[in-house]
């Protein structure tokens, strides 16, 4: 979740929890990505090149929620058949939100909340946790996190052989996927930008 304008109301779009109102950030610390956003998005990563054989890549998927904030991109993927999903936040008044969220769906035992540094994490969190193949990069825009992040978490083995991650910065930032990716699309929404990538090993 990207820091900056004040939230507003949060509601799950689709899925098994649709229309589930989430806890917002009482100020504006957090910026959770937009309803319509999350709805674009979801929508490309369940169908074409991102549902092989017709199946959405999120049926069973194990999802990394990145700069996780108020988790709404996580629990969005619950929503609509992932597995489980980390969520990797640093701030704990984001971490709180995140729990209190998890715990509004009913999703406690397919979530947990670890804290950490993206840009320098530990070492990927073992069993029963598998690594992700679905991964949601939104960190503070114009900082050139999301870059340093997505390296520093393949690094350590964060991510599955073949894992897809979104990657939502301002509309005019710089990105280069770090080495082990590739970009397979993006979209503009409003004033963000959305990256496609797939690793590569």
């Amino acid at each position: 979740m990207t820091r900056g304008a004040g939230a507003g109301s949060i509601r799950i779009v689709a899925g098994r929890w649709r229309g589930r109102k989430l806890a917002a950030p009482a100020d504006a610390a957090i910026r959770p990505t937009g309803e319509r956003q999350r709805e674009s998005l979801f929508d490309i990563l369940g169908h074409g090149r991102f549902a092989p054989g017709g199946v959405s890549m999120l049926q069973g998927a194990a999802v990394l929620d990145v700069f996780a904030g108020t988790g709404a991109l996580g629990l969005e993927a619950l929503s609509r058949g992932a597995a489980t999903c980390l969520f990797l936040e640093s701030a704990a008044p984001a971490r709180r939100l995140i729990e209190a969220n998890a715990a509004a769906c009913k999703a406690q035992a397919q979530a947990r909340v670890v804290t950490g540094d993206a840009c320098n994490p530990a070492a990927a969190p073992p069993a029963p946790w598998t690594p992700a193949t679905l991964a949601f990069f939104d960190p503070p825009y114009g900082q050139g996190l999301a870059e340093k992040a997505l390296a520093a978490l393949h690094a350590k083995g964060w991510f599955a052989n073949g894992a897809v991650a979104v990657v939502e910065t301002g509309e005019r930032e710089a990105f280069a996927p770090p080495p082990g990716w590739t970009l397979e699309d993006e979209r503009r929404y409003g004033k963000s930008l959305f990256r496609f990538l797939r690793g590569t090993q």
